[in-house]
């Protein structure tokens, strides 16, 4: 059984003035953001239009069915580069630390009335709106099985009816879709792949679970690493931030709050491009997947056998089994796994997610770091016992 996790651990970004920052983020604009809690407008968005007509039964189900057919995929919004201190490790005095605190209270006013509350069965977390008629992305291990009725919390305090709808396991990103009729504040998305190291991110949620009368609470942090599977920051995150927003600075949804990594300041985040790269199977209702944060046996069939270290940097075996697929293909205990099938692995969650995509008798050419020589191998994909 292959035993897999997010091995992300590089060195920490920034310098002392980013605790300053952080303190600025949290206290100097109001708790939770409120970011200067403007006035509600007249048109607020936030709350779903209510319907004085009830429709005919027979347009309703056609309505119904053409939401099912076709559902417009949201579109990643293009921006302009930031200034060049946005660039800088640390700002350098008072007046760059001004003009970030400014950034991040104008991108607040923007992305807070979107991020939501959810309670589904027992459980509660967070959550994302990101198309008008209230789409809402979330952690796979929050929205749980496909068709479950849920219940969305805005900031303002409205209960929404919803209900869940796909889930990647292996991945672990979910969505929810807002079931009462309405037009609702979204967030645009952004592109996971476009982000750097140092790079200055927004972690918005409801940690503990939501609270009446408490805005959605605002961390402010750095990126730290990030792979095809999922982005690493310094945004402090606890129970009940999972499925909420990451956000960079030009309020994109960047990634989705998914698990707390090895201290509360090293957190994983689901990238947000997946969720486009799989927005069709989200919205049709699909399960799939496995292998999620190290610990569980993936769904897929298929087998490779082989144990990785939970410790180290890369893909490293540790343990190849008996008479296995990885045995017979000639892989060796001390091989760090650099490739899989064209793609290159730089962690164990990225073996494990393209692992999902196979199945058994598949032939796979891995790419095989020994010692200072790389080989190439093949192997023939193996069936799991169950």
């Amino acid at each position: 059984m292959t035993v897999v996790r997010a091995l992300l651990f590089p060195r920490r970004v920034g310098r002392s003035l980013l605790a300053v920052l952080t303190l600025l983020a949290l206290f100097v604009l109001p708790f939770g953001l409120s970011a200067a809690d403007p006035e509600p407008k007249k048109d607020d968005t936030a709350k779903p239009a209510v319907k004085k007509d009830e429709p005919k039964k027979d347009d309703a189900k056609k309505d119904e069915t053409r939401k099912e057919v076709v559902v417009k995929k949201p579109e990643v919004k293009k921006v302009e580069a930031l200034p060049a201190l946005f660039d800088k490790e640390a700002p350098e005095n008072v007046a760059e630390l001004k003009a970030i605190q400014a950034q991040v209270k104008k991108v607040l006013e923007k992305v807070v009335p979107c991020t939501i509350g959810v309670q589904v069965g027992g459980a509660s977390g967070s959550g994302v709106i990101v198309t008008e008629d209230g789409y809402v992305l979330t952690a796979g291990h929050v929205s749980g099985k496909p068709g479950q009725e849920a219940v969305i919390l805005m900031p303002d305090g409205t209960k929404l009816k919803a209900k869940s709808l796909g889930c990647n396991v292996g991945i672990d990103s979910g969505m929810f879709k807002i079931t009462e009729e309405g037009k609702y504040p979204y967030a645009p998305l952004g592109e996971a792949s476009s982000l750097r190291k140092g790079e200055w991110v927004l972690s918005v949620g409801h940690p503990g679970g939501y609270k009446p009368g408490r805005s959605p609470v605002v961390r402010l942090g750095r990126v730290l690493s990030r792979s095809n599977t999922v982005v690493q920051t310094d945004c402090t995150l606890v129970g009940g931030d999972s499925g909420g927003p990451l956000f960079d600075l030009h309020g994109r949804v960047v990634g989705i709050h998914s698990r707390i990594g090895g201290t509360l300041a090293s957190n994983l985040h689901v990238p947000v491009d997946t969720y486009v790269e799989t927005w069709d199977r989200l919205v049709k209702g699909e399960n799939w997947g496995g292998f999620l944060s190290g610990t569980r046996r993936a769904n897929s069939s298929a087998f490779l056998g082989v144990t990785l270290d939970l410790q180290a940097d890369d893909c490293k075996i540790t343990e190849v089994g008996e008479d296995t697929p990885a045995a017979k293909a000639g892989l060796k205990k001390g091989d760090v796994l650099v490739g899989f099938d064209g793609k290159k692995i730089g962690s164990a969650d990225d073996l494990a997610v393209l692992m999902q995509r196979k199945k058994p008798n598949d032939e796979v050419a891995l790419e095989v770091k020994r010692g200072k020589e790389t080989l190439t191998l093949k192997v023939t994909l193996g069936k799991r016992d169950e």
